[in-house]
């Protein structure tokens, strides 16, 4: 994997994002290991990724700034997160680069054309149906990156659990914020 980077580009994003939750107590919580995230961009060199879980940009952003040609399709439901993400990502000048989408995420993702080359779920807990529709999505070779799996309860998260360690569809990579994170590639078109 690429070189650990050693300062965070968009601390202040992630930041802001906080200060908004202490405000607000809504659900725009920041993904804690936005580095390992840049690192995964850069190592991978995607040109297409998929986010679904804006907040207000921080991910998106990192997302972004590990590959220099990487375009960024980012999914947010709520308004005002939506209208916050693209000030700050207008504030690092990547609006050319990363487009947020306000809609909900299964709405959204039947507007976009496969292949992706890394997703990111960053939402609640993640739904299988919508992990398997950002399946379908990603290009064989794919990375799948889905943070929250801790926060699934009952026999969604056993489904989920079953789909992302079936070894005919992933292989399993090293996970990140402290194993909370699993990082997944995708093996087949099935």
């Amino acid at each position: 994997m690429a070189k650990i980077l050693d300062r965070d580009q968009f601390a202040d994003v992630q930041q802001a994002t906080r200060q908004h939750l202490r405000q607000h107590g809504c659900g725009a919580y920041t993904f804690e290991d936005g580095l390992a995230l840049t690192a995964l961009s850069g190592w991978k060199r995607p040109q297409r990724v998929l986010e679904l879980g804006t907040a207000l940009g921080y991910t998106a952003c990192c997302l972004a700034h590990g590959c220099a040609s990487a375009r960024v399709d980012t999914i947010e439901g709520d308004a005002t997160h939506v209208a916050l993400a693209r000030e700050q990502i207008a504030r690092h000048a990547l609006t050319h680069r990363i487009a947020v989408h306000h809609g909900q995420f299964d709405e959204i993702l039947g507007q976009l054309e496969a292949g992706y080359d890394l997703a990111f779920f960053d939402g609640f807990a993640p739904p299988p149906p919508i992990i398997a529709r950002v399946r379908d999505l990603l290009a064989i070779g794919g990375i799948l990156v889905c943070a929250n799996l801790q926060l699934g309860r009952g026999s969604a998260a056993r489904q989920l659990a079953q789909d992302l360690d079936d070894a005919s569809r992933w292989q399993d990579l090293a996970s990140i914020e402290s194993g909370r994170t699993a990082v997944r590639l995708k093996l087949n078109a099935e």
